[in-house]
């Protein structure tokens, strides 16, 4: 196949609109239903990133995207009892460990993954199809399918999800290209590795250490924010981003939207939170939004007489600041990537109410020193990459 032709571009007044090649084959299939133009973006950026975390860690790898940055990126180490709850799968059969990175990817922001575009690095195996088939999602591309697999996901959404085969020998040419407003941009792929221990030799802060973990995490960071609309930064901990900022014009805006993104993803383990009196058979999605706003400064949009009688069988109190200080205060050993320099100190401040104690990033800013001083005063281990990482 050498084109596939597309419903609309972006939008629906964006017609005609179609993939090709325009030497070669396609180097996919469709195995079912009709992915559009965003979903094939999705998918394909996507498909590089978990492909990446596969190579760089060796373990199988997914992400799920939206609008053409991740939600969430991990992979598959397993899960604790209490990731198992929160992410929905306490009831499952046994994860593999390719369901195991797709559970932590959909569930580290699960607001943000509703009705995303879904990336395994491994052949998807009926464990993960189960978990995929019962969330909101537009589709999900991967190297292979089992049998089991594809009998689930193509029942899924009335027999419209959209399955997608990648070719995982294929390889791109080196220079890639792209048109706006009639007018050609050309460049070289970004090829750059981001799995080599010059990355952790520049090490300007006081404290120099890294743990093997913290190197992982780092990795993880950086390799997802290749992937992720600039600016921007992310949170990871234990093998997994729970917290992208995407897209941002100010850094400190990154820094604070993915912290706040990885203070949520915490607060969600809060016992108070696990243990909300909700209804028997309130829906996943109803439930995900009820979480997240209980958990906000606007609480009282579900807890207010005639509301909480939705979604609670009898009504919970307040999550209080104080409460929410004292959890996120236990939440330790965050590695933190940026795709760019750190210009102003605010950002490690705000990195280390989210539990920050590692950090890559660029480095070149003139207030560097300022942000090596701030590091020091919290004793997070930061080290120069001398690598941006602007995604476009």
């Amino acid at each position: 196949m050498k084109e596939f032709a597309l419903k609309y571009g972006c939008n629906p007044n964006q017609k005609p609109s179609r993939i090709y090649m325009e030497d070669g084959e396609l180097p996919l299939e469709v195995i079912n239903g009709r992915p559009g133009y965003i979903n094939f973006l999705d998918a394909l950026n996507s498909w590089q990133l978990v492909k990446e975390l596969k190579a760089a860690t060796g373990m199988p790898a997914a992400a799920s995207f939206k609008h053409v940055s991740p939600a969430g990126a991990a992979i598959g180490l397993p899960l604790s009892d209490t990731l198992k709850r929160i992410y929905f799968v306490d009831d499952a059969l046994p994860l593999s460990p390719l369901a195991c990175a797709y559970a932590r990817a959909r569930g580290a922001d699960r607001m943000c993954s509703y009705g995303d575009f879904v990336a395994l690095s491994d052949v998807c195996d009926a464990a993960t199809a189960t978990l995929i088939r019962r969330e909101v999602s537009d589709g999900v591309i991967a190297p292979g399918y089992t049998d089991e697999a594809i009998e689930l996901l193509k029942d899924k959404r009335k027999g419209t999800y959209n399955v997608i085969r990648i070719d995982p020998d294929y390889v791109p040419a080196p220079i890639e290209r792209k048109q706006v407003f009639g007018i050609t941009f050309e460049q070289g792929r970004n090829e750059i590795k981001l799995d080599v221990p010059s990355l952790f030799e520049h090490v300007p802060t006081k404290n120099k250490a890294f743990t093997d973990e913290a190197k992982r995490d780092l990795i993880i960071a950086l390799i997802t924010l290749k992937y992720t609309q600039s600016n921007s930064v992310c949170y990871v901990k234990e093998g997994q981003a729970i917290g992208i900022g995407a897209g941002q014009q100010s850094r400190i805006h990154c820094t604070r939207l993915a912290g706040n993104k990885a203070d949520t993803w915490w607060l969600r383990q809060c016992p108070k939170v696990m243990n909300l009196p909700f209804k028997p058979g309130i829906r996943r999605a109803d439930r995900d939004n009820t979480i997240d706003v209980y958990i906000s400064e606007e609480h009282d949009d579900v807890l207010r007489d005639g509301v909480w009688q939705q979604f609670f069988t009898e009504k919970p109190t307040v999550l209080t600041q104080e409460e929410k200080k004292a959890w996120i205060a236990r939440n330790t050993n965050v590695a933190l990537g940026s795709d760019a320099f750190f210009p102003f100190g605010d950002n490690i401040e705000r990195a280390h109410k989210s539990g920050v104690r590692y950090i890559a990033q660029a480095g070149g800013s003139i207030r560097d020193d300022n942000v090596i001083d701030t590091c020091d005063k919290y004793g997070i281990t930061m080290a120069f990459t001398g690598i941006r990482l602007f995604h476009h």
